[in-house]
């Protein structure tokens, strides 16, 4: 049980470098391993770690959804410019974008990224004609993104924290 106990340590210590890096997965991977162990410990230990993990794994999810919206509204994007970054996002969730060829768990990720960015740039475009204030709306969703992320890193360290809390030594 030790063994499993610390190798699933080390994949939430994973997840919380893929809250911050999109190619790996993040806050899932901490709720995954805190289910692992309660399955392991008969429900005897980690429920309120792997309930904790699910609340964070929605505010996560909601994080991700109202970063690139909120660079780009600190970035004086119009509605227009909002607009175009939730539905480029949504095109790039749903794999829409011929520039996300790749496939795999990547694929959404940048497609998300891309698409917001993109669909950014192009309402802010298509409303003011201004190139600039395009450019500028897209690199709010880009600043966007990095501080969401860091919340989500934020919230997975958490997460890992109460799951250590609440699971040692074994409870």
């Amino acid at each position: 049980m030790l063994i499993l106990y610390w190798c699933l340590v080390a994949v939430m210590l994973i997840g919380i470098v893929g809250a911050v890096v999109p190619a790996i997965p993040g806050i899932s991977l901490i709720a995954i391993a805190t289910f692992v162990w309660m399955l392991a410990t008969g429900f005897n230990s980690g429920v309120i770690a792997f309930a904790v993990a699910i609340v964070v794994l929605g505010l996560g999810i909601l994080v991700d959804f109202l970063a690139g919206y909120w660079g780009a509204k600190q970035a004086g994007a119009s509605k227009w410019g909002q607009i175009g970054a939730v539905v480029g996002m949504v095109i790039g969730i749903l794999g829409l974008l011929p520039t996300v060829p790749l496939g795999g768990p990547l694929s959404p990720v940048l497609g998300i990224i891309i698409g917001s960015v993109l669909g950014a740039a192009i309402g802010e475009f298509l409303y003011r004609r201004d190139l600039v204030a395009a450019g500028k709306a897209a690199l709010g969703i880009v600043v966007g993104t990095l501080v969401g992320n860091l919340i989500q890193a934020v919230l997975a360290l958490a997460t890992m924290i109460v799951f250590l809390v609440t699971t040692w030594p074994y409870r």
